[in-house]
């Protein structure tokens, strides 16, 4: 149940839900809900697999970012803009994702459902550590955005709490109307919230695709965006929280891939990750705090 390699898998499984757990704290902490992120992290995995293809593995991570980015531009316009309730625009946003990356499939690479084998990121061994024999799975060959993805972790918590950025993102997503009042530009704060969740949410896909599988394939993502918003709301928006919440969701991801068993059917053992997402939001979503003007439409110079 703990072995090296049961740890290592859980770890590769987190990545891409940590990495787009955190993304969202920047979206939610703006005041602005972001459910699309299991559609921005499909047209991620997508460009970051077409990228990978014509720009290698390093211009493949950074269209998938730029393609994440761009699709959560179109829910901040909506649902900043013109007001669109943000559960709908990022529901829109997950089913335009779908059908965009199928039709972009068929036109670049002629195959709807997958794209052509891309090289990986060159991977990194920590000296030293990686010579014990109970850490050498973790830490052999491991993919240098496994390291990102960690890192991102005190560096959001530092954005937050310690630069003028995060405090006015945080003022925005609480009081916009006082943020406002103070000189804060409450809808390029919402903006940029939205737009960096987009953007790790496209790197996560990108992960995906070009690390994880080397190629994308569709339904790849498996329901991983939502299972990094219950991770955010476990964490309780806080960066270190939804790392947490990531490494548990990883587990059961690496443990359903190792339980094998005659006298259950499969499918119900892929389920455990799904489940666990369910129990932990029923159980947690009455101590968890949401921003207070999180999913409130804006109008300037009005009270949320």
């Amino acid at each position: 149940m703990l072995s090296p390699e049961l740890l290592a898998s859980a770890i590769r499984m987190a990545v891409p839900i940590i990495i787009t757990a955190v993304g969202a704290i920047y979206s939610e902490r703006s005041g602005i809900v972001n459910i699309g992120l299991e559609g921005m992290m499909i047209v991620g995995a997508f460009a970051g697999a077409a990228g990978g293809v014509f720009l290698g593995p390093f211009g493949g991570i950074l269209v998938g970012m730029l393609a994440g980015a761009f699709m959560a531009l179109i829910h901040a316009y909506a649902s900043i803009q013109f007001k669109v309730d943000q559960i709908v625009s990022g529901t829109a946003i997950n089913i335009l994702a779908y059908g965009l990356v199928r039709f972009a499939a068929i036109s670049i690479f002629r195959m709807a459902t997958t794209t052509p084998h891309v090289d990986h990121l060159p991977a990194i061994t920590v000296p030293l550590l990686a010579g014990i024999p109970w850490l050498k799975p973790i830490l052999t060959h491991v993919s240098p955005l496994v390291f990102v993805a960690f890192l991102l972790v005190p560096l959001t918590a530092w954005i937050m709490n310690r630069t003028v950025f995060g405090l006015r993102l945080r003022s925005v997503g609480e009081y916009p109307l006082a943020a406002e009042t103070l000189g804060v530009n409450v809808y390029l704060m919402k903006y940029s919230g939205v737009i960096i969740s987009g953007a790790l949410a496209g790197l996560s896909g990108a992960y995906l695709s070009v690390e994880h599988t080397g190629m994308y394939v569709e339904g790849m993502t498996q329901g991983l965006g939502f299972i990094a918003l219950a991770a955010m709301i476990f964490g309780n928006w806080k960066p270190g929280g939804a790392m947490l919440a990531g490494l548990l969701f990883g587990f059961a991801q690496a443990l359903s891939f190792r339980l094998v068993s005659e006298a259950i059917p499969f499918q119900f053992i892929k389920m455990i990750p799904y489940l666990l997402t369910i129990v932990v939001l029923a159980g947690w979503s009455r101590r968890s705090r949401p921003p207070a003007a999180a999913g409130v439409p804006y109008e300037r110079g009005e009270s949320a």
